[in-house]
């Protein structure tokens, strides 16, 4: 495991379930830091006031790492908050930009509530392993293409081009709308506005990208399996974009 990775995850354990703020703003975070987050305040003091509230109304707090790839300078985290016994649940995709030393700088996530009950497949909980090292630019490649042609450019006939006739799918609202990606794309007329990111280690690639579904703008985190060079398992998280009037940092991009 990396420094940068350790740091990411400290910034979770020691920091947000733990409550050590300082230990985080002095040994894991560099000297600047750029908040992505909705609701949280810019840099390490709009870090600090954000959390030292949050702990006053979740004292009881359980962290749970369940996915972890980094690619360079980025960290990904696939994270499972339960507060308080379990009365408030959510799961967060995040991805921390580190610098040379490994110190976290940058920030950005998509938090969603974990469900009430599982239509299918859980959303979050599950095995993990890291795959197919060798593999990473190809597989990456590949759901560049994917959010390209068959996302963007809604060129549906080439979607089994890159999606397995078998995919395991862990999205909640693809679930609850008991439909499949393809379908969901066309009903309610799904439109990648733009990529903002996409990193991977291995056969696991995440990409953050601003979607509109039904007219409305959401920050959304994909994150996609891949074996013999076709996605086989995919999970996401979605949040509304919060208006500029709303922001109290420089956004979710």
């Amino acid at each position: 495991m990396s420094n940068k990775m350790d740091n990411a995850k400290n910034l979770y354990i020691r920091g947000i379930q733990d409550g050590e703020i300082d230990e985080v703003l002095s040994n894991y975070m560099g000297e600047s830091y750029t908040q992505h987050s909705t609701g949280v305040g810019e840099g390490k003091e709009g870090f600090r006031a954000f959390f030292l509230d949050f702990f006053k109304r979740n004292p009881r707090r359980e962290i749970q790492i369940v996915r972890a790839i980094e690619d360079g300078d980025f960290v990904f985290l696939h994270v499972l908050q339960n507060l308080n016994d379990g009365s408030v649940k959510w799961i967060t995709m995040d991805v921390f930009r580190a610098n040379e030393a490994g110190k976290i700088v940058e920030h950005w996530d998509v938090i969603d509530a974990y469900p009430e009950s599982i239509v299918n497949e859980d959303p979050i909980l599950g095995e993990f392993c890291v795959k197919d090292l060798e593999k990473t630019e190809s597989n990456k490649k590949t759901i560049r293409l994917f959010l390209t042609e068959v996302l963007q450019n809604k060129e549906l006939d080439k979607y089994h081009d890159y999606v397995s006739n078998d995919i395991i799918e862990h999205s909640q609202w693809i679930q609850q709308e008991n439909t499949d990606f393809k379908e969901a794309v066309k009903k309610f007329g799904v439109y990648y506005d733009f990529v903002f990111k996409v990193i991977g280690q291995g056969d696991h690639v995440v990409a953050y990208s601003q979607v509109i579904v039904d007219g409305k703008a959401y920050a959304i985190f994909d994150l996609f399996r891949l074996k013999d060079g076709k996605i086989v398992e995919h999970w996401d998280n979605r949040e509304i974009v919060p208006s500029r009037d709303e922001l109290t940092n420089s956004g979710k991009f």
